[in-house]
């Protein structure tokens, strides 16, 4: 029965791939940039930016299973996700430069909502929420159509896997290069504006190499990502049931081994706040907001990272045909705590002196064993949620793979926004915000260097502390859900087949 599966070609996996990327490259241009360019660009206070990011989290909460359903009740000539691929890049490109083109400076003398302040924030929260369901609009149907470009699960684990790895591209190059350049762009502004008494020219410069570096790279992204609505196809029929919304909670609450994924991910938030904090890690402490150095020690730093993760998404496919999925996922997550722990001690040792090349090396090797482990358990997740998809299908009869590649969707957020928190109240107990930034902005352009003042060490501190002891929490917590994981591969084999069987049966009993 292997030769009747059908599957996607290699250019549609390609064309894929690609437009994965570029969506991911609009990812990070705002889970990358935006709540820097909040907090430490414009000046927002961190406990603001933390509270409208969380919010936004608690709204998308309830938007990805209901973008999920609408997915799942989709029936159309060219599918249930492809209308969604077809319609959504140009829409995001736009709110995802109004994201960055704000009412100027937060004026830290008043308070959040007071003169300008307020339209500042409310253009900054609403701009944000309104990306966040966008961004859904596109992003639970491009994960969802892998479930339904191939019946063969080895084909379908490959794509995730690769999936992951162009995800990870994508991010990488805009997480790696938006500050860079945005810095760049910013210093060749800066004379273009004059310093007034609260904002210097360089401040406005910076504002404006972000606004433009975002449409920059939302161009770029967008258009990658139009590609995957006009070339891929689907091959797997959508079932005939489809539940309400209130239907698609119970479900995915019910189907166990999908609950465990969800609540090991959420457990796992910690993790993101390596992401959000090593920006600003970077920028004050590494770089001092240089623009060649900025992209230098992100290279340095970030690049073991993104090495362990594509090494490790890479060889993933192997891995899962000699151990079982969940071991995988949990010893990863363990392991993965080790080299986090690490970090933090490398910097209580010297506080002042990681800049130095043994240093740098020690820390490039800890970021990639690190970066292996998330890679690891990311893709990880990803192969167990279509799983999961497989076991209601075989179990209820329908396939949700919308509503529960919104678990992947939701899971992104959530955490993301969870961490955020945790990252503004970091912030705001030891007084890195507001005033404090503009401070420190302020010492920087007049060519100090952060790391090495007494009194900014409390700063240099919490950066470090953000994106190592948290991981490194997150990484053991995640283990606790999905520990005792209740589907086993064998079964899910065993699945797979009866699936692919009840499919070419109905379709040989349909009459000519």
């Amino acid at each position: 029965m292997e030769n009747r599966l059908k599957t996607y070609t290699a250019k549609e996996r390609n064309i894929y791939l690609v437009g994965l990327a570029g969506q991911n490259i609009l990812y990070n241009i705002i889970g990358a940039a935006l709540a820097y360019y909040l907090q430490f660009t414009i000046l927002i206070p961190a406990i603001t930016v933390s509270v409208i990011m969380a919010l936004a989290r608690v709204w998308d909460a309830f938007n990805d299973p209901m973008m999920g359903t609408i997915v799942d009740k989709t029936r159309t000539k060219v599918g249930k996700c492809r209308p969604y691929l077809l319609a959504t890049p140009l829409p995001i490109l736009i709110i995802t430069v109004l994201c960055f083109v704000n009412f100027g400076f937060f004026d830290t003398s008043l308070g959040v909502f007071e003169g300008q302040n307020t339209l500042i924030v409310l253009w900054a929260a609403g701009t944000y929420v309104l990306w966040g369901m966008i961004y859904t609009v596109g992003d639970i149907p491009l994960w969802g159509v892998t479930a339904l470009m191939s019946e063969d699960d080895k084909d379908r684990a490959k794509l995730l896997s690769y999936a992951r790895i162009a995800a990870g591209l994508g991010g990488g190059v805009a997480l790696l290069t938006i500050q860079p350049i945005a810095f760049a762009l910013g210093k060749k502004f800066a004379p273009l504006f004059e310093a007034t008494e609260k904002v210097t020219s360089e401040a406005a410069g910076e504002r404006m190499g972000f606004i433009v570096t975002a449409l920059i790279f939302a161009v770029i992204g967008s258009g990658l990502f139009q590609l995957v609505g006009i070339f891929v196809r689907e091959r797997i029929p959508a079932s005939k049931e489809s539940h309400t919304l209130k239907e698609n909670f119970t479900l995915m609450w019910t189907n166990k081994p999908f609950r465990q994924i969800l609540l090991s991910g959420l457990l796992g938030s910690p993790k993101m706040l390596l992401a959000l904090a090593a920006m600003p890690l970077i920028n004050f402490y590494y770089s001092t907001k240089n623009p060649t150095m900025t992209l230098v020690y992100m290279i340095l730093l970030g690049g073991g990272m993104f090495v362990g993760q594509f090494a490790a998404m890479a060889f993933a496919p192997k891995l899962i045909t000699r151990y079982e999925k969940k071991d995988i996922y949990n010893y990863g997550n363990l392991l993965g705590a080790i080299p986090f722990v690490l970090l933090f001690g490398l910097y209580l040792i010297s506080p002042q002196g990681l800049t130095q090349p043994i240093y740098l090396i020690i820390c490039f090797v800890m970021f990639t064993f690190g970066g292996a482990a998330l890679g690891l358990t990311t893709v990880l997740q990803s192969f167990m949620i279509a799983d999961a998809v497989d076991y209601e299908e075989y179990h209820n009869g329908i396939r949700p793979d919308g509503v529960f590649f919104a678990g992947q969707t939701f899971l992104a957020k959530m955490t993301t926004g969870i961490a955020t928190i945790m990252s503004g109240i970091g912030y705001a107990v030891v007084g890195f915000s507001g005033e404090a930034v503009k401070e420190i902005n302020d010492f920087i352009e007049a060519g100090g260097i952060p790391r090495l003042e007494e009194k900014y060490a409390k700063y240099m501190m919490v950066l470090f502390f953000l994106v190592s002891i948290p991981p490194a929490i997150g990484s053991l917590l995640s283990v606790i859900p999905t520990w005792k994981y209740a589907m086993s591969d064998e079964e899910h084999r065993k699945i797979l087949d009866e699936l692919n069987e009840r499919r070419h049966n109905a379709k040989e009993d349909v009459p000519e």
